[in-house]
């Protein structure tokens, strides 16, 4: 069982990592927690996602020059965070996510590093296509295993969803991923931006994947695209599939298949130069 949170690291992946200019976040006027849930939160959002180098990241901070606000808290601006996502041994809720069904779920825990708190959430769909996350206080699954509080929140959560097909006896560990995050606000419209992402497979395969020289960059808007949205189009770069579970999933074990990730997977997970996969397990 591997006891860091930090993804591994090469050579080469060192050298990428170092070679990426980083973002000026110290430029940017803050945002409070609270000011950016009331400023940030719509009931209606178009979400677009991008894959793109981190070097372009001091470029996009550029475009939203004296309009966007960072999210501070108690000085930090750059948070890191550590995913372990629960499936089945037969990976139920990878395929269903993949396959698009209607009535799917996304389990994991997640801890926010700089502050220690660990939360249990699952993702379900609601009315209309809607995305329903709830969560509670649960220590990180892989470290302390499932409670039986936490047992029965994701049963009632799936009964509420009416998904009658996932046994929560049978979840197990089966991917942790960890990154680091910055959240922009932009008016009413909020932009997260992802760096130093990495997988490591906790089911019967194991392995880890890292690409330090990426960035994710999600936009929550509504409608019209924000000044990013543009900025990447710009660019060069349009919105692409991307979960951190099942695209990550799927590239640091090649006998899944890709499913609808097989974009986001070939053209930028996939290991190959700045990409650093390790078969097996560190220990």
């Amino acid at each position: 069982m591997s006891t860091a949170y930090a993804p591994a690291t090469s050579p080469i992946a060192t050298l990428v990592d170092l070679a990426a200019p980083t973002m000026d976040l110290e430029a940017l006027a803050p945002i409070s927690l609270d000011d950016l849930v009331t400023s940030a939160s719509r009931l209606t959002r178009v979400d677009r996602k991008y894959v793109v180098p981190r070097r372009l990241l001091p470029t996009l901070l550029q475009a939203t020059a004296g309009r966007a606000k960072v999210l501070d808290i108690d000085g930090v601006r750059d948070f890191a965070y550590r995913t372990v996502y629960l499936d089945t041994l037969d990976v139920q809720c990878f395929r269903a996510a993949g396959q698009k069904r209607r009535r799917r779920a996304k389990i994991r825990t997640r801890s926010y590093l700089d502050s220690g708190a660990t939360f249990l959430e699952v993702k379900t769909r609601g009315p209309r296509g809607t995305t329903v996350k709830e969560r509670i206080e649960h220590p990180d699954v892989e470290e302390a295993g499932l409670t039986a509080a936490g047992a029965a929140f994701i049963a009632d959560r799936l009964a509420a969803a009416q998904i009658d097909t996932l046994d929560v006896a049978s979840l197990v560990p089966m991917l942790s991923t960890t990154y680091h995050r910055s959240t922009l606000a932009l008016g009413p419209d909020r932009v997260t931006i992802d760096t130093v992402p990495g997988w490591t497979a906790l089911g019967p395969a194991r392995g880890d994947l890292d690409r330090p020289g990426l960035a994710i960059v999600e936009t929550k808007a509504g409608a019209t695209p924000t000044l990013v949205d543009h900025a990447l189009w710009r660019l060069g770069h349009r919105p692409i599939r991307i979960s951190k579970y099942g695209s990550g999933l799927a590239a640091v074990r090649p006998e899944l298949p890709h499913l609808k990730w097989h974009r986001v997977i070939n053209q930028h997970l996939r290991p190959h130069s700045s990409a650093t996969i390790h078969e097996g397990h560190h220990s």
